[in-house]
């Protein structure tokens, strides 16, 4: 099942409490960022980055006004916010554009929503939170924001008049990043495979000119393209050779909408090393056991978990993943949604804190981890990694997956 064909996500919460683990014996120890190699510069975690020491962080939901914000503009609420979630030891954050909003016309970038994003970003560095700025949104949270001069599927990727729209907003983008010392790079856009589909081959070609594009303009940045998990499960879009090639590549991982649960319940290890798993499966296509991996979002959407519950995959998940060398981590996501806004039933709870400010069990776990592991060079494993599949299908990447957990449901 795929998330984004719905209006999507949250959990249910319960009371807060502690959750004991492997990190939290950690808890509480300031890591010298200095002393472990990751680069501080100007109260910043500043360029380059190393790849291979662990970073946490959250992909930010205003609690205010969501991501309408961007046209219902309060600093204020957005300072409260930030202050929130670098008290949780985040140190970046990714940052959602909705594409029609900053760019109404082909030719034309609001100068006004470009002001907000300048607002924004200055706002986090004052907080020492680096940010990954997505373009093309386009589709966030199940609900689907297409510039009114959109072009459906394949001709989002070979349009000569969209690309020529494409480019002015990327250069538009890259004018008002490059004053900042606290950007990543640019994530071409929230799982634009579910907006615009294709065959491979085309979109490949489109990425590797879109990358060519965001590194003139903005050649300091580590830019990254933030499918969903269909791609690296069957052919949609990108091939799983052509992501897997870039410096860092990223992946979604929820348990719910990758099919996990169909081999097994919310603790078992089709759900708890999914993140492990899907990190394995992208470096048998890189064919490097060495590289780099971004968990870019992840959540359950499982939403029987209570809070205590969610707490308990977070800490599981995570060091699972840590044990298979994954580099980065970006929770979905900072805050849960107001209730005034209409989202399916998941969507209003899978933040690390309430819509009023509350940390929640699994904001303190997050805490925890990093804490524990930020800025400590990853470990990858050394046991070989199996041959990627030879033809891709859901089925057969996850029986590739399972194969690798040594887990044998009971039924598939």
């Amino acid at each position: 099942m795929n998330r984004r064909r719905f209006l999507c996500s949250s959990l249910s919460a319960a009371v807060v409490g502690s959750v004991a683990g492997r990190a939290s014996g950690l808890a509480g120890r300031p890591i010298d960022l200095a002393a472990s190699g990751f680069r501080v510069a100007n109260g910043v975690s500043g360029w380059p980055r190393d790849l291979h020491h662990h970073r946490f962080g959250v992909n930010y939901t205003p609690s205010k006004n969501w991501w309408f914000c961007w046209n219902e503009w309060d600093a204020d609420s957005i300072k409260s916010d930030l202050d929130g979630i670098a008290a949780l030891g985040a140190d970046h954050l990714r940052i959602l554009l909705i594409w029609p909003y900053f760019q109404p016309s082909p030719t034309w970038v609001s100068p006004l929503h470009l002001e907000r994003l300048d607002q924004l970003l200055t706002l986090m560095g004052e907080r020492r939170l680096d940010a990954v700025v997505t373009v093309f949104t386009g589709q966030l949270s199940g609900w689907y924001f297409l510039p009114p001069f959109n072009k459906a599927g394949s001709a989002f990727y070979t349009d000569d008049g969209l690309w020529k729209a494409q480019e002015i907003f990327v250069r538009s983008l890259a004018g008002v990043m490059a004053a900042k010392e606290n950007i990543i790079g640019f994530d071409v856009g929230n799982e634009i495979n579910t907006c615009w589909s294709t065959k491979p081959l085309i979109g490949d070609a489109w990425m590797k000119k879109m990358f060519s594009l965001m590194a003139e303009a903005h050649p300091q940045g580590l830019h990254v393209n933030g499918v969903d998990e269909l791609p690296w499960f069957e052919s949609n879009t990108f091939s799983p050779q052509a992501l897997a090639v870039r410096p860092m590549p990223v992946m979604h991982c929820y348990p719910y909408w990758s099919g996990a649960l169909k081999y097994g319940g919310a603790m078992d290890p089709p759900s708890t090393k999914l993140l492990a798993a899907m990190a394995t499966l992208i470096r048998a296509y890189a064919g490097d056991a060495r590289k780099p991996v971004w968990a870019e979002e992840f959540n359950t959407c499982i939403e029987a978990l209570n809070e205590k519950q969610q707490a308990d995959w977070l800490e599981k998940s995570v060091n699972a993943a840590i044990d298979a060398g994954v580099s980065w981590f970006s929770y979905w996501d900072s805050h849960d949604v107001d209730r005034k806004f209409e989202f399916n039933s998941l969507e209003y709870r899978l933040g690390l804190l309430t819509n009023d400010g509350r940390v929640k069990q699994q904001g303190r776990v997050l805490k925890q981890l990093a804490e524990a592991y930020r800025g400590k060079a990853v470990a990858f494993p050394k046991p070989p990694i199996p041959a990627p599949p030879v033809h891709r299908s859901q089925d057969v990447s996850w029986q590739w997956m399972l194969d690798w957990m040594g887990w044998k449901p009971k039924k598939i």
